[in-house]
């Protein structure tokens, strides 16, 4: 992934620092990875920065006491995590985030020349931007090790 060995994994789980750390650093990857032709694991490591943006929202603990979660509410399954973050006005909604499960889960499996991915590109970033993850000055992560995939 492209955060091993530029963070410490278990603070992307304990606390928004480290998931929008991880999330900065799976953008600046997945976009070079995008630009690289690699557009599955592109797309892929999108996928993982928009999920790790989105749970170190909740860990905010400013953030986490303005949630109104509803009963049976799961905030481990992504895809419910999203429709709260929309039905809370965190989100606008816009993004397909459907359509980009989809793609993740039947077609990023093997590699995917030729697949316009731009929606997913800009989804993913007007998503960020919402969450607070983006704008971000890259020379203030660590430095990428191009020998990673």
């Amino acid at each position: 992934m492209p955060h091993f060995g530029l963070m410490n994994t278990e603070d992307s789980f304990k606390s928004p620092e480290g998931a929008f750390l991880r999330a900065r650093l799976h953008i600046r990857a997945g976009k070079r990875r995008l630009r690289q032709g690699k557009i599955a694991s592109g797309i892929v490591t999108l996928y993982d920065a928009l999920l790790f943006a989105m749970d170190g929202y909740i860990l905010s603990p400013e953030h986490r006491k303005k949630l109104d979660i509803k009963e049976g509410e799961d905030l481990k399954n992504d895809r419910t995590l999203y429709a709260v973050l929309v039905r809370l006005g965190v989100l606008d909604g816009r993004f397909d985030y459907e359509a980009l499960n989809k793609v993740v889960e039947e077609d990023a499996s093997e590699e995917m020349p030729g697949y316009d991915y731009i929606w997913i590109l800009e989804g993913v970033e007007s998503v960020m931007k919402q969450l607070g993850v983006m704008p971000f000055d890259e020379t203030r992560l660590p430095p990428e090790d191009p020998s990673t995939f």
